[in-house]
């Protein structure tokens, strides 16, 4: 390939990921702009571009579902009447309003994009916290870190680890045995730290709980069967992978959203026209853009020398390489958002363990469904937790910290740089040391 199409696509990856940190250009604008210029070189044709989105239809399809299917039921006013009540049973004291806003993100963001959480929950903090007579900066910013450390719960929680689980093979059940403690820890860790980080909530005595608002549920009976609905995407979240015919999380959230639209629809919740209106349609067109930036560095021979350079520094020492790879990618993902990163890497990754012999060439095909040798998962889980974790260090490390602080902004209050900064750095170091040891402990030693 030829060195200028190869220097364009490093040039324009770079530039898209410094117009995203300073957020000169609105991250959705600059990723589709650096793909469209792409094209326009003529580095990929437009079909080339379309098969490195097709590569990744898994990613899209799960987004896609899920939003559709919480955006159905929003207007029941469910997460609003749930979060009320975590505020209730508060019971007068700021400790438990911090705890309170832990037990409704977690399960939530197990199950849902940290992303898709935040959108939903965020806004109901600014208002009950104003009620209440304390900051809500503060606790966005908790929301924010429980969402990226729950996203570890399971494979759907983060779109981060989701596109690194697709990428090996690796199912539902198969993450909830190996992984899914890691993200139980990293939660953990972060309630450990709200007593020092959160002190002056934690010792705040809340009043005039009666006037909170006390919304009520709107269509129980639909909500009802949407529940069932729900249940049955996480049921088949769960076994899909693993039925003679395997069926795969995405086609789930898809089949899930396509119920919860015939639901909306012939119960009278809202018009379907309304639900696909309020989709979350830049951030599909982001990841898309994403993908296609990918393509150009993998087509052009970028990853492939970037992986030679790993071969070298780390040869065959999957111990070294974890440990690395774990810290080294969690500091990067504090300022270069972790989905690009996370997609960027895992190409680069699978052509390192192909270069060392670690694993077989076959493994780099697109269509490849077998398993990754054993011994080389260390080193994709090990970037599962950094890309995860590291997204809690700065306010652009992850899409949920930019949704809370745009929430924030609207409220009238604005979570600077230096304020996610106090927070996040702390946080982000301590989840980063104890993932390590859980790696190390659960894999390597």
């Amino acid at each position: 390939m030829e060195n200028w199409q190869a220097i364009l696509s490093i040039f324009t990856f770079v530039t898209v990921i410094f117009l995203i940190m300073t957020e000169w250009i609105h991250l959705t604008i600059a990723a589709l702009l650096g793909a469209l210029l792409l094209v326009f070189t003529n580095v990929m044709t437009l079909q080339e571009a379309i098969g490195y989105i097709g590569r990744s239809h898994s990613t899209i399809g799960l987004f896609f579902g899920v939003m559709v299917l919480v955006r159905a039921f929003e207007p029941t006013k469910i997460f609003e009447y749930l979060a009320t009540q975590i505020v209730l049973l508060a019971k007068g004291e700021g400790k438990r309003l911090l705890l309170g806003i832990v037990a409704i993100t977690t399960p939530i963001c197990a199950v849902l994009p940290n992303a898709t959480t935040v959108m939903l929950l965020a806004p109901l903090i600014p208002p009950m916290a104003e009620e209440v007579g304390v900051n809500f900066v503060p606790l966005l910013i908790l929301m924010v870190f429980i969402a990226n450390s729950a996203g570890l719960l399971t494979i759907v929680g983060d779109p981060a680890t989701f596109i690194v689980g697709d990428a090996i093979n690796l199912s539902f059940i198969n993450y909830l045995e190996r992984l899914s403690l890691g993200g139980a820890i990293a939660v953990v860790t972060v309630i450990a730290t709200l007593p020092f980080l959160f002190r002056k909530i934690w010792h705040t005595k809340l009043e005039n709980l009666e006037q909170l608002p006390h919304p009520q549920i709107n269509h129980p009976r639909s909500l009802f069967l949407g529940a069932l609905i729900v249940a049955f995407v996480l049921l088949f979240f769960v076994i899909g992978d693993s039925l003679p015919v395997p069926i795969s999380p995405a086609a789930v959230a898809l089949l899930g959203a396509a119920l919860a639209m015939l639901l909306s629809h012939h119960g009278k919740i809202d018009s379907v026209n309304n639900i696909l209106r309020d989709v979350d349609w830049s951030t599909l067109i982001f990841f898309m853009s994403i993908f296609v930036l990918i393509g150009g560095l993998e087509k052009t021979g970028v990853i492939n020398n970037l992986s030679g350079i790993l071969g070298i520094v780390l040869g065959k020492n999957i111990f070294l390489g974890s440990l690395v790879l774990l810290f080294l990618i969690g500091l990067l993902s504090s300022v270069v958002p972790n989905i690009p990163l996370v997609v960027a890497m895992v190409p680069l990754l699978k052509q390192y363990v192909v270069n060392v012999g670690l694993a077989p060439p076959e493994i780099l095909a697109s269509n490849f469904q077998g398993q990754f040798p054993p011994e080389v998962l260390p080193l994709f889980y090990a970037m599962m937790f950094g890309a995860t974790l590291g997204g809690n260090g700065t306010l652009v490390g992850a899409s949920s910290n930019i949704v809370a602080a745009g929430i924030s902004e609207q409220h009238g209050r604005r979570i600077s740089f230096k304020t996610f900064l106090h927070y996040g750095i702390p946080i982000m170091l301590l989840q980063l040391f104890t993932a390590s040891v859980y790696v190390l402990v659960r894999f390597l030693l």
